[in-house]
Order: structure tokens, then C-alpha cells, then sequence
């Protein structure tokens, strides 16, 4: 290999060295901007509190989930990739459980239990 060429490889691989510890980093769990104990309502979501409303028929149906929030979480995303959440909300609706989760980078998904890790209050080594 030509010393260009070797030079361009090590280029990629820092590059990707340095994506994976940055994903790695996980921030501190927030101290707002979660609902706890009870349904979310159109307010929460537009006061960014919540991510969803478990509605049916204009009634919410949404019950909490005994669970610990906010907490970090792995949204699994299929051939082994999972991404880094911060659980917010967690609903049964209907026998459905349902979890609003951030990425690190703020973007907000509604997933079902069996596609995410939960992990607890403490980061993920």
C-alpha cells in the first residue's frame, strides 16, 4: 500500500474510532421534560414533557408503567445495531406497552417494550 493511500486509510479508521467513543458518551438523565406517574396529555406532549398520547375514541386510555423514569435505554433497530435513548414516558394502552424514548440528539420515537433495553439509571459502560 502507497503511503497516500495508507494515509487516507488511517484518516477513515481515526474518523471512525472517534464516532464510536462519541456515541459511547451518554449525558446525565434530565430532571424535567418526562411525565412520571401518570398518562400523558396533548399538553404534556406540547409542553415537551411527552412524546405521545394514548388515545381511543378522544379518550386517553394510557395507564404508567411501574417502571423507573427518566432511565437510559437501547432502542434495538434489527441486524444488532441499537441506538442510545433516554426513556421519557412509559404507557399501557390496551395490553400494549408503549415507551417515548430521545436519542442523544433529541430525536424523539414511540417504540413497543420488545424493541428496547432498558438500562436503569446508570450509563452503560
Amino acid at each position: 500500500m502507497n503511503s497516500c493511500l495508507r494515509r487516507i486509510v488511517s484518516l477513515f479508521t481515526f474518523m471512525g474510532l472517534s464516532y464510536v467513543a462519541a456515541a459511547e458518551e451518554w449525558p446525565s438523565l434530565p430532571d424535567k421534560g418526562f411525565i412520571l406517574g401518570r398518562a400523558a396529555t396533548e399538553k404534556d406532549v406540547a409542553d415537551g414533557n411527552a412524546i405521545f398520547v394514548a388515545k381511543s375514541n378522544g379518550i386517553i386510555i394510557g395507564k404508567p408503567i411501574a417502571i423507573m423514569i427518566p432511565q437510559y435505554a437501547y432502542l434495538l433497530e434489527g441486524n444488532d445495531k441499537k441506538r442510545p435513548v433516554i426513556v421519557i414516558q412509559a404507557e399501557d394502552a390496551n395490553g400494549i406497552k408503549l415507551f417515548g424514548v430521545r436519542d442523544l440528539d433529541g430525536k424523539e420515537y414511540v417504540t413497543k417494550e420488545t424493541d428496547l433495553n432498558l438500562l436503569g439509571s446508570e450509563p452503560p459502560n
